[in-house]
Parts: structure tokens; sequence; C-alpha cells
């Protein structure tokens, strides 16, 4: 279901999701698993995305690639696969882990920085040893990074960041991704 190009990117992933995952003590199957179907939906049009994840909000609306997480899930489900864990996984690694599912956090991890993207080897590199704090660096980054582009932050990658204990310390931000005035 994917292009060629994404197939090599979908390899990389789920061979670093179980690395990272064998390295943390974790389960090295599942986050394989997770790594192999998390872009299952990337490549499908945006009205067939809207059709499979109906946006729950106006960036999904506006930005329908946003909701290639949870139309694959929607996909897998459809197609009699039930492994709760490899689904939330999959559903998340756009977004960022709703907290609680390690496997989940592989794979953000791993999207974020296996080594065909040429950024975030520094992230990679912690995950091998220190699971949450690659996850909060790889949460930090992508806030920053589209904030620091002016694009929207989605609503559930904003309580992923805000769930991190080192957010406290950073300056808030509001629903739309920007800082809160006054803050």
């Amino acid at each position: 279901m994917v292009r060629p190009r994404r197939y090599d990117h979908v390899l990389r992933v789920a061979d670093l999701a179980a690395r990272i995952a064998l390295n943390n003590g974790l389960d090295e199957q599942r986050a394989y698993a997770a790594g192999i179907l998390h872009d299952i939906a990337r490549d499908l049009p945006d009205e067939e995305l809207l059709r499979l994840a109906p946006p729950e909000c106006a960036i999904d609306a506006a930005h329908p690639l946003a909701l290639h997480g949870r139309a694959a899930r929607t996909l897998l489900t459809r197609w009699g696969y039930q492994d709760g864990v490899v689904l939330e996984a999959v559903e998340d690694h756009t977004t960022g882990p709703r907290g609680g599912n390690d496997v989940s956090a592989c794979v953000y991890i791993a999207d974020v920085s296996e080594p065909g993207r040429g950024v975030n080897a520094d992230i990679r590199d912690l995950a091998l040893h220190d699971l949450t704090a690659a996850l909060e660096r790889a949460i930090v980054s992508k806030v920053t990074y589209l904030q620091g582009k002016g694009i929207q932050v989605h609503p559930r990658t904003l309580r992923a960041y805000h769930a991190l204990p080192c957010s406290a310390h950073l300056t808030p931000t509001s629903t739309t991704g920007f800082p809160t005035p006054g803050a």
C-alpha cells in the first residue's frame, strides 16, 4: 500500500523500533509489528483518509495527512487485527504517544529519528539507553520545529507535550501551538 521509497522508510522504522524496544527491555516483536504497519495509510488520497478517520479538529480537516495514523488503525481493525498495543502505537505515531504504551514511544521515536531522515541522530542514540528522555526530546523537538515554522501543533501533540515532566520548564503553549499571551 506504500510507494517503494516509503517502504524503505517503513523497514528502517520497524528495525529501529525493535532495537529501541530490545535495548530498553520491551516487547521488540510488537515494536517491529507497529513499525511495519505504521504508514499503511500514508500514501492514501486525502478523501480516503478523511473517510477512514473523520477529523477531530480543524488541523485534521485542513491537513488530512495528519490523519494517516488513525486511518491506518481503522484499516487494521477492519482487517481483523486485534493487538491493542500495536494499534495504539500505529494511531499515535503521527501525534505522539498518549502515555503508558512503551511500544508507541518506540515507534514514535523511530519514525522521527530513523537514519534515512538524516536528522535527530541524538534522539535515536539516546533512545537506545533512555527511552523516557528520548521521547521527551522527540516531542519537544517536534513542537519546537512546528512552532518555528509557524505551523499549528495538533492538539494530541500538545497534550503529549504538556504531559512531559520537562514541560513545566518550557514556555506555556496555547492550543494554537504558539506561546500563550502573558505567559
